[in-house]
């Protein structure tokens, strides 16, 4: 059995050793075997190697020969042009040569000439000395004659030709004057004219106050209501006053806001209609009345811009001319006289080949102070002004709002909307005043016309529009009467209450009188 497990064991050393032997003959044939094929790998590289460098050195040399030649050429065509540019210098440099040449002979005929003007300037000098002298003999002689210098001789003869320059160019200046004043009052007379007849809107007008019929006296004491709540109710809701007296089914809406006047008008048709007063009520119809009023002031507005074509206007503006429409000036619509004023303006642009489409804008937009002065502190005039500007109109427009009521407006548009807005206002029937105001107006106007120093007679004439002042010749000159007029003017300004413009005009008559014997 021992020798069994030793036969094994060495028959199993000697196969291993067998194993090992065989496997490292057999891994010593590939490692030769792979070294052949490394070395014929290697060889074939080489060769390779050496066909890609004979190449690229061919390669090389063709890229060397073909930089040269075209370094050559670009060599030759180099001495081509430096050639050529020497060429050009060359002719150059005669050029200057006989130019400098030329130069030298016009130098030498300069100084000839100069040395000959020099020597006639001598002769010029003595001969001028000699003439001075002569004058001056001649001078002392004629004053001898004249028996008056020389200086008195100029002095009087400059004022003689001025007073005869003067008295032709006063006489000229009349003249032209005359024929201008004469034209320009023609035309602008058929100017006017033809703006008036062009326009045909309707006029009417207005009240500060509307009055109600009511079916009967028994509704006085429903708008009153239980100790006063409904008539209360519908004052402090539209901020009017509503005057119930003894004039039989009659109420009297009051208020100077137009538009709180209308609401409040319509809101008591409505309730008295319906028949249900009492505060809710009240509430109700007023709230649906500021809605409607709201909507036709909008609906208004846009209708007027549109008629005058004023395009691109701003929303918040088009509603303020809406609300012209509830506006009243002397009893004159504010609309209706800013459209009228608006077409007006517009045909005399025409007709003096201006923008028509600026003249309407600015004639529209001329009062608008007036939507915002029951609103705003400041003269409608300054609201306008700060309106207009704020929401983005044109230059033009603002000065004309602006301007449109001076005395002497520089803006071609201020003086048509000054023309087109006094032709509106004086229109028979465009406005309406009390006869004792208007008496008291024209009584005060005369009255401080009369008051200064020189005047003899005054009288308003035009509705106002025109005082002629006479005044005493010998008192006032023509300088004091200039004066007089403008004082005249600003005292009016001040104490008056006017609507639009009062023209002053000063008369100074001077008779001479003389006898033959």
């Amino acid at each position: 059995m021992m020798w069994f497990i030793i036969a094994t064991t060495l028959a199993f050393i000697v196969g291993a050793f067998a194993y090992y032997t065989f496997r490292a003959i057999r891994d010593k044939k590939d490692l030769e075997l792979k070294r052949t094929e490394a070395q014929i790998v290697i060889e074939a590289a080489k060769k390779e190697a050496q066909k890609i460098r004979a190449e690229g050195e061919l390669k090389a040399k063709e890229i060397i020969e073909k930089s040269k030649s075209e370094a050559d050429r670009d060599y030759r065509e180099k001495q081509k042009e430096v050639s050529k540019i020497e060429k050009r210098l060359q002719s150059r440099e005669e050029n200057i040569d006989k130019k400098y040449e030329s130069i030298e002979r016009k130098e030498t005929e300069i100084s000839r000439r100069e040395r000959e003007a020099l020597s006639k300037e001598k002769i010029v000098a003595e001969k001028e000395k000699e003439l001075n002298s002569i004058i001056t003999e001649a001078k002392k002689k004629i004053e001898e004659v004249a028996g008056m210098s020389q200086e008195a001789a100029k002095r009087e003869l400059i004022n003689i030709i001025e007073n005869e320059a003067k008295h032709e160019a006063a006489k000229k200046l009349k003249l032209i004057e005359d024929e201008l004043h004469e034209k320009a009052e023609s035309k602008s007379k058929d100017i006017i004219a033809l703006a008036i007849q062009k326009y045909a809107g309707q006029y009417t007008s207005e009240k500060t106050i509307s009055v109600l019929n009511l079916p009967n006296d028994e509704m006085k004491g429903r708008i009153i209501g239980r100790e006063g709540r409904n008539i209360r109710s519908i004052e402090a809701r539209t901020g009017v006053d509503i005057i119930i007296d003894d004039t039989p089914e009659t109420v009297v809406v009051s208020s100077l806001n137009p538009i709180r006047r209308e609401v409040a008008r319509i809101a008591l048709e409505r309730l008295i209609a319906d028949g249900r007063i009492h505060p809710a009520r009240i509430e109700e119809v007023v709230t649906e009345v500021e809605d409607e009023i709201e909507k036709e002031i909008q609906k208004a507005g846009e209708e007027a811009v549109f008629d005058i074509g004023a395009h691109n206007m701003h929303p918040e503006l088009v509603k303020l001319v809406g609300k012209l429409k509830y506006r009243t000036s002397f009893s004159q619509n504010i609309l209706n006289h800013s459209l009228e004023v608006a077409f007006i303006c517009g045909v005399i642009a025409g007709e003096l080949g201006l923008n028509v489409k600026t003249a309407r804008r600015v004639g529209l937009l001329h009062d608008i102070g007036k939507a915002l002065d029951h609103e705003v502190e400041g003269s409608h005039v300054e609201i306008g002004e700060e309106v207009v500007r704020k929401y983005g109109e044109p230059p033009e427009v603002v000065e004309a709002v602006a301007k449109y009521h001076d005395p002497q407006p520089q803006s071609i548009w201020a003086i048509l909307v000054q023309a087109s807005d006094a032709i509106s206002a004086a229109r028979p029937g465009a406005r309406r005043e009390m006869y004792e105001t208007y008496v008291k107006r024209i009584e005060d106007i005369e009255r401080i016309a009369s008051s200064f120093r020189g005047v003899e007679k005054c009288y308003a004439i035009q509705a106002g529009r025109e005082v002629r002042v006479i005044v005493e010749s010998g008192k006032v000159n023509d300088e004091e009467a200039v004066l007089l007029s403008n004082e005249i003017a600003k005292k009016i300004q001040r104490e008056v209450a006017f609507p639009g413009q009062v023209k002053i005009t000063v008369i100074r008559e001077v008779r001479a009188t003389a006898y033959a014997t």
